[in-house]
């Protein structure tokens, strides 16, 4: 089944611990996750960020609003259980517990409030814990800015876009120096090749380049004679760049072949831009920080 929200996981949490005893995050985590059926892959499903899975995030967050409405506490750190207030929750046999239903205490309205800017929504969330909040406002921002960055890319000249290519690839660690990779790409241009560049500073290998500026899609003859042009050349190692888009039958005809050949479309060459600093700057940094509980352990 797909991932609850952090509100569904609320009551199954706190019937969890309905029996008064003390148990660990990880001990509700694995009963959760067991609860909901959820398979390994999911389990697993990292926050866009890729720092924290999905499912444990989701969990925190349940377990940290019962405990602002003083259903559950922590009696030492990592460890919760259920408390009276809890208890008697549960024993009204309630179909749900959300946002909703803890406003009833004030206790959590308090630390609600607290939490919350004069300029914030006074509406709640409905699934989504406030990371997600911040990386999906961040996904759409950066979805954004990649889709300015490809508009930019097919506008250039194709010397241009030679040299956002080379920027990118020396940015990732292939070429050695700009100039060396300057000199190297660019200046074939035979057998549907564009260039050839080092596949590391030291130059035990290379890697064989295609870039086009195009607005049709590539389609599979398109890579096939950039295969042909491979073992023209004696080469295994290949990576074809394009402000397009490829076909399926392309995508699957590089599976099946023995050189290996790279495909990077337009979108995934701006997200390259955007994850190398390539074309772009740096507007505003924000910095999400956690409680160190390490450090208020007297010693």
């Amino acid at each position: 089944m797909a991932i609850p929200d952090f509100q569904s996981i609320m009551l199954p949490l706190l019937r969890f611990c309905e029996d008064g005893k003390e148990y660990s995050n990880r001990e509700a985590l694995e009963a959760l996750a067991q609860h909901f059926r959820l398979s390994d892959s999911e389990r697993k499903q990292l926050l866009p960020s890729g720092q924290q899975r999905i499912f444990d995030n989701r969990v925190a967050w349940a377990r940290a609003h019962m405990k602002m409405g003083l259903l559950i506490e922590n009696p030492r750190r990592g460890i919760f259980c259920i408390t009276e207030r809890g208890k008697s929750v549960l024993a009204q046999n309630p179909s749900s517990i959300n946002l909703k239903f803890l406003r009833q205490y004030p206790e959590y309205v308090e630390n609600r409030d607290k939490s919350k800017t004069k300029t914030s929504s006074s509406s709640e969330p409905e699934v989504q814990t406030p990371e997600e909040q911040i990386e999906q406002a961040y996904e759409a921002l950066r979805n954004a800015l990649a889709r300015e960055i490809l508009q930019q890319l097919k506008s250039t000249s194709p010397s241009f876009f030679e040299k956002v290519v080379v920027d990118v690839l020396v940015r990732m660690g292939y070429g050695g120096s700009l100039k060396d990779a300057g000199q190297a790409l660019g200046h074939s241009g035979d057998e549907g090749i564009d260039g050839v560049i080092n596949e590391d500073k030291l130059g035990l290998d290379s890697i064989y380049i295609q870039a086009k500026r195009w607005e049709a899609t590539i389609t599979r003859p398109e890579i096939q004679k950039f295969a042909g042009a491979l073992q023209g050349k004696r080469a295994t190692k290949g990576v074809f760049i394009t402000t397009s888009e490829f076909s399926t039958g392309a995508k699957d005809y590089v599976t099946h072949i023995a050189s290996k050949i790279i495909l990077i479309d337009g979108t995934h060459l701006a997200n390259l831009m955007i994850d190398y600093g390539v074309g772009v700057s740096t507007e505003a940094t924000y910095e999400l920080k956690k409680l160190d509980s390490d450090f208020f352990v007297e010693g």
